[in-house]
């Protein structure tokens, strides 16, 4: 018996998500994990904003359906480019609403912590994290796009720290 964490990279144009089941021993200390799916739920840039976010909450309801996660991790909300701050924030909030519905526990990373946690270098590179994240799942290739390596990031940090 395991979790199943479902990491999630926020963002209005595209959401990243990533599915693992981490196992756990006889004696519940970690044993392994595996990719269970991931993906993106994309929004197209010219439909209206309202529309984009109604997408949001209902793909990400089936995908909480679909996979039944036990925890939720999400990229702490710190700081972006100033363009998107205000999309990105209201994404988080129709994420951090679905997720309340849902009753699931949450946690949340910054960027620098998941870096610390796959590569031991809260400065690390993208492409660090992407060919750790692909070591880590034993995976031949690094997940596509960017999006979903982050979230599938996100989900092996919690792991890690659990």
């Amino acid at each position: 018996m395991g979790d199943r964490i479902l990491g999630l990279d926020p963002g209005l144009a595209i959401l990243g998500f990533g599915v693992i089941e981490a196992a756990r021993d006889s004696v519940h200390e970690p044993a392994g994990v595996t990719v269970v799916d991931f993906g993106a739920i994309a929004t197209p840039a010219n439909t209206p904003v309202g529309d984009r976010l109604c997408t949001i909450y209902n793909d990400l309801h089936s995908l909480i359906s679909q996979f039944t996660p036990t925890l939720v991790v999400i990229e702490k909300f710190f700081f972006y480019r100033m363009g998107n701050t205000i999309l990105v924030a209201q994404a988080r909030g129709v994420i951090m609403l679905v997720l309340a519905q849902h009753r699931l526990p949450l946690v949340e990373f910054t960027p620098a912590q998941v870096k610390q946690a796959l590569t031991g270098y809260g400065n690390a590179d993208k492409a660090d994290v992407q060919q750790a994240v692909a070591r880590e799942l034993s995976l031949d290739h690094i997940p596509r796009p960017d999006d979903a390596a982050d979230a599938l990031a996100l989900a092996l940090a919690a792991w890690f720290q659990r």
